[in-house]
C-alpha cells in the first residue's frame, strides 16, 4: 500500500490494484434536442453537438446507436426543450418485471 498526500488534506492509503475497468468508464447519456438547423445529438456535458440533422428521426437513429455502443441512455427532447422520451441500452437499475 502507498501513502499519498492530497494537497492540504490528510495522508490517505490508497490501493496497489488498478481499478475495475467497467467501473472507471463514464457512460455519457445521449439526447435528442432541437437545434436552429433540424435536430442535434449531443452527449451529456458537451459543449457541442454530435452531429445534426434535418429531422427528429434521423437525429433519433444516430443517438439510438450511440446509446447502444456506450450502453447509456438515450433521451428525447421535443421542441418545447422538454424530455418525452427516454430509453436505456445500458444495465437498467430498474428493469421491468416480467
Amino acid at each position: 500500500m502507498h501513502i499519498v498526500n492530497l494537497s492540504d488534506g490528510p495522508l490517505r492509503p490508497i490501493r496497489d490494484r488498478m481499478p475495475n475497468k467497467d467501473a472507471t468508464k463514464m457512460k455519457k447519456n445521449q439526447h435528442i434536442v432541437p437545434h436552429s438547423e433540424g435536430w442535434a445529438v449531443k452527449t451529456a456535458g458537451a459543449l457541442r453537438a454530435t452531429v445534426v440533422v434535418p429531422t427528429q428521426q434521423e437525429a433519433f437513429d444516430i443517438g439510438r446507436g450511440i446509446a447502444r455502443n456506450n450502453g447509456s441512455e438515450l433521451f428525447v427532447h421535443g421542441r418545447d426543450g422538454r424530455i418525452r422520451e427516454r430509453n436505456s441500452y445500458g444495465n437498467d437499475p430498474n428493469p421491468p418485471k416480467s
